[in-house]
């Protein structure tokens, strides 16, 4: 599984942002969200099941992010509002069996990282 995120940049907080992770095909894993700020560990964000849409999300980001994929169009879409400048991190999309994504194991691939930057 090849994955491209795009979409991240510089905006105020308060402002939304979308990112989305194009995937080279069809997936029978999770695919998902990490992020990592300067001097911090990397953290989940969120992540969805390809077949189902099936979501789950960090406590951190419920209520102002939403995952989403469209099958037709092999992407998996990180739409971030309310946006704080805590949420200032490279974020990751990643594939991977549901233990990547509840800390028992590590995501099988991933894309390459995105800057978001919240400014206050």
């Amino acid at each position: 599984v090849q994955l491209q995120a795009s979409g991240g940049g510089p905006v105020q907080a308060g402002d939304s942002l979308r990112l989305a992770c194009r995937t080279s095909g069809r997936t029978n894993w999770l695919i998902g969200w990490f992020r990592q700020a300067v001097g911090k560990e990397r953290e989940f964000v969120a992540s969805i099941t390809w077949n189902l849409g099936s979501t789950n999300y960090a406590d951190f980001v419920k209520g102002r992010f939403t995952i989403s994929r469209d099958k037709a169009k092999n992407t998996v879409d990180l739409q971030m509002n309310n946006l704080k400048p805590e949420d200032t991190a490279v974020y990751y999309c990643a594939a991977g069996p549901q233990s990547a994504f509840n800390g028992r194991d590590t995501p099988n691939f991933w894309g390459q990282g995105t800057q978001v930057t919240v400014s206050s």
